[in-house]
């Protein structure tokens, strides 16, 4: 009796301290620091990591760097308040300096500062390492710390900085801007090419020469000014070294002895058409050295080049399949010495994310999805060959079974020098990223199988067996403790064809489950994407919630973390399988979550989703209104205006010359006659992956069969809505449309 007292009054009190609680507001979303990139110390004291502070009323995003204890204890900025943008920092070798990308009078370049590391403070001024009118970004320290490795887009016919500056210097003077194409990917993502490549440079880092200024430049070897010496160019061409990406991990490494470098690049010559990235590796004891392709047997993409401690092994992500950009990312190892290549792990149906390699070469850590989650796995290799295990490892068919050391939405494992603690960044759709380690602690009560891949469900505080798990950084506390914000409940239905799918659903604050709540239903991107426990500044949940709605998120056909075969069934079949699933999981939750308003539901998307969500306008009018982000609308006008041809030409089998029956089988453009629900257009101008076209042909569709309907158009955005008024007025934009018809007096049938 006296248990079931005590247990009422901590239900009390937490149903209590949550009605005390707000609801979350985009205000409140704007205060919230974004962790970014991080990095342990070599004496494994200290994480010193970046973290992005948004003004709205600036219409500003900066980041600055932090430091935390790695034994715990508050955060704190390096970098005084008030300074500019930085951001990626590097400790030397010796943990007695650190390097970093700063932006001075909008220029960035790489910075080198004296660090103590007693008491984790910068001291002295930070000195530029790099000089170059093309800027410096993506700094790595030689084994050694006398050199840097980073990264500059350069002219590459240009032998040196001074052509550079003198191509920039004419372009910005001229007053013809119009541009001459001859080849494919004229324009990528929110930009048009022009005309440079990004190059690694080698650079020294304590060689200076003198320089003067004259007319606003820098003149080397005379006197009055110190400046950094010169750096080589290492991968002059004219090709991008790494190529284009949208984030993750490193695509270059210097090898532990400094005597060479591993990177990715892509030599095809329509890059537009092409995955196959190959990772290669330089000498940099020879200056006549060439660049030597180690995976040019494999035609799809390889990356992300990691030399293993020891030097025996380079670790990188593979796909299989030439054209495809969401294959199964593999782990596999090179051998240095015999160049052959071992896959790892293919009897582990997730893609391999980020990675680290232990300190004693015997073991990798990665990140892989699965179902909502981003699990931590441990890869054990064993003894002195990859097909050696532990005895927590298995044999399966030349590869090994990954073993999971922490659950939930992971990223970026990193153990420090000793090999523990792992430092990962964590992320839930209750908070942004912060940093958490995980340490080794057996428990003997715990009686996890050896060799799994998947686990049974644990308490979310309670992570696998063997491991102890700690938040090391708290930098939204302070925001968070005063909103009021619901977990993601997981579902799970039979889709279409019986396939198992998953779903979620998020309540709003203060849930009360005898009122009946209107729904937005949320459709993620990709189509090679997924929902789960995870954190976004876009499409935020909780946000959607906020102000009385019930959000329902399914993980159709197409998405990630529930086997290839599940990504790969969308694949020429963007308007079945996915739509079915979509639908059926919708069902399945009216009928069973008694609390849903099934006369007010609303269906929003974006990039495929938007495409879903102009299917879903031509097949069903079950919904009583849509939002419809950046999606394809006409397939054929579609390809012709993208820019990454591969996704179209694989997703839809072919071109539309070739294949025009199924571009238009999955036309949204063609189910036009059925267009009844109210539907809110958004798109950016500047969005290449799906050209502002597809946006104006809906709505001007929309407004001809005179369905009610309004566009959102941003003249300065791309794919993703990323300033912060602008993201202000999308919310609000969006949350306003789907208030106008879930009221009562607009929620009737069409």
């Amino acid at each position: 009796m006296i248990r079931r007292t005590i247990a009422f009054l901590l239900v009390a009190a937490s149903f209590s301290l949550a009605q005390a609680k707000r609801p979350f507001t985009f205000e409140d979303m704007m205060q919230l620091k974004r962790i970014g990139d991080f990095t342990v110390s070599p004496d494994g004291k200290w994480v010193a990591f970046s973290a992005v502070d948004v003004s709205l009323a600036e219409n500003t995003r900066q980041s600055h760097l932090w430091i935390v204890p790695l034994a715990g204890g508050p955060e704190r900025r390096l970098t005084p308040a008030g300074a500019d943008t930085e951001d990626r920092l590097r400790f030397s070798p010796d943990g007695q300096r650190v390097l970093y990308t700063a932006v001075r009078n909008k220029v960035s370049q790489i910075y080198v500062q004296p660090f103590d590391p007693e008491t984790g403070a910068l001291t002295g001024q930070p000195r530029p390492v790099t000089d170059l009118s093309t800027e410096a970004d993506g700094g790595l320290w030689s084994p050694d710390g006398t050199q840097i490795l980073f990264v500059s887009a350069v002219y590459p016919e240009c032998p040196d900085d001074a052509c550079n500056r003198a191509r920039n210097d004419e372009l910005a003077k001229s007053k013809v801007k119009a541009q001459i194409f001859t080849r494919l990917l004229y324009r990528h993502w929110n930009a048009y090419a022009n005309g440079t490549r990004s190059h690694l440079f080698l650079a020294p880092v304590d060689c200076l020469v003198k320089a003067v200024t004259k007319n606003g430049r820098l003149l080397p070897f005379t006197s009055s000014v110190d400046v950094p010496c010169p750096a080589r160019d290492l991968t002059p061409g004219d090709h991008d070294v790494p190529p284009f990406s949208l984030g993750g991990q490193d695509q270059y490494q210097f090898s532990p002895d400094g005597k060479e470098i591993a990177f990715t690049s892509n030599l095809d010559e329509v890059e537009a058409t092409s995955t196959n990235s190959d990772v290669f590796t330089l000498s940099l004891t020879d200056p006549s050295a060439k660049p030597v392709n180690l995976t040019a047997a494999n035609h799809g993409s390889d990356s992300t080049p990691m030399y293993s401690p020891d030097g025996k092994w380079i670790a990188i992500r593979s796909q299989f399949r030439a054209g495809y950009e969401s294959d199964r990312f593999r782990l596999q190892l090179i051998d240095r010495a015999t160049k052959k290549i071992t896959n790892l792990t293919e009897s582990f149906d997730r893609w391999v994310q980020s990675m680290a390699w232990a300190p004693n070469s015997k073991k990798l850590y990665i990140t892989a999805d699965d179902s909502g989650d981003a699990p931590i796995y441990i890869v054990n290799l064993g003894g002195n060959s990859p097909n050696e295990r532990e005895e927590t490892g298995k044999k399966e068919g030349g590869g090994v079974s990954p073993i999971p050391i922490a659950l939930g939405s992971n990223d970026s494992p990193t153990p420090a020098a000793d090999g523990r603690p792992i430092v990962f960044s964590r992320s839930s759709v209750r908070f942004p990223n912060e940093l958490f380690i995980a340490t080794p602690d057996p428990r003997p009560t715990c009686n996890m199988p050896k060799g799994v891949i998947s686990t049974p469900p644990f308490l979310e505080t309670d992570p696998p067996c063997g491991w102890r798990e700690k938040q090391l950084t708290h930098l939204n506390d302070a925001v968070l403790s005063q909103v009021q914000m619901q977990p993601v409940e997981p579902f799970w239905f039979t889709g279409s064809e019986k396939a198992k799918v998953e779903g979620f659903v998020l309540k709003p604050p203060n849930f009360d489950p005898a009122k009946k709540y209107p729904v937005k239903f949320l459709i993620h991107g990709g189509p090679q994407g997924a929902w789960g426990d995870d954190w976004s500044f876009r499409w935020n949940p909780n946000l959607f919630a906020a102000n009385g709605y019930v959000a329902i998120m399914i993980n159709p056909r197409g998405s990630t973390g529930y086997g290839q075969k599940f990504v790969d069934d969308i694949n020429g079949d963007w308007g079945g399988r996915a739509f079915q699933d979509l639908m059926l999981g919708l069902d399945y939750a009216e009928t069973h979550f008694a609390y849903l308003d099934k006369q007010r539901e609303c269906a929003l998307g974006a990039s495929y989703g938007g495409y879903m969500a102009n299917w879903i306008l031509g097949h069903t009018t079950r919904f009583r209104c849509i939002v419809s982000h950046d999606g394809m609308f006409n397939p054929e006008s579609a390809w012709g205006a993208t820019e990454e041809l591969w996704f179209n030409e694989w997703e839809f089998r072919g071109t539309p010359w070739t294949n025009r029956e199924l571009y238009r089988k999955w036309s949204p453009m063609l189910a036009a006659p059925n267009f009844k629900t109210p539907t809110l257009v958004v798109h950016g101008q500047l969005d290449y992956r799906l050209d502002v076209g597809e946006g104006f042909q809906l709505f001007t569709t929309l407004q001809r069969l005179h369905v009610p309907s309004k566009m959102l158009y941003f003249p300065d955005e791309g794919h993703w809505v990323l300033k912060p008024q602008n993201s202000q007025l999308w919310y609000r934009t969006v949350n306003d449309w789907v208030d106008q018809w879930t009221t009562p007096s607009t929620s009737g049938r069409h």
